[in-house]
């Protein structure tokens, strides 16, 4: 079973967006999956989980921004995704997509 994580702080003002989006994507392609949130609270958290900032998406541990898994700049703080064109504060649907299908989630 693919275990998808979306780790956030508090007062985040992406994180609820990201999930209905990735809620979306699954009731789409996977209706059976889940999307399970995870709050960090503090500084010790962000360390242990390697937290990336707010909002962070996990597909089986795995970060879905391309080379994230390589970054060590953890903690609590808001987090913007560098695509191609421009500056987010969520992860695009092509990288959440093909994490969920490398991780067999999408039919």
């Amino acid at each position: 079973m693919t275990h998808v994580e979306l780790l956030y702080f508090d007062d985040c003002p992406h994180h609820e967006p990201l999930l209905a989006r990735v809620r979306a994507l699954l009731g789409r392609h996977e209706p059976t999956a889940t999307v399970e949130p995870v709050l960090v609270t503090s500084d010790d958290q962000a360390q242990a989980r390697r937290f990336l900032g707010s909002p962070t998406l996990r597909v089986n541990g795995g970060d879905v921004e391309p080379g994230a898994d390589e970054r060590t700049d953890f903690g609590l703080k808001c987090r913007l995704y560098h695509s191609r064109t421009r500056l987010a504060g969520a992860p695009e649907d092509a990288w959440i997509v093909t994490a969920l299908q490398r991780a067999g989630a999408l039919r």
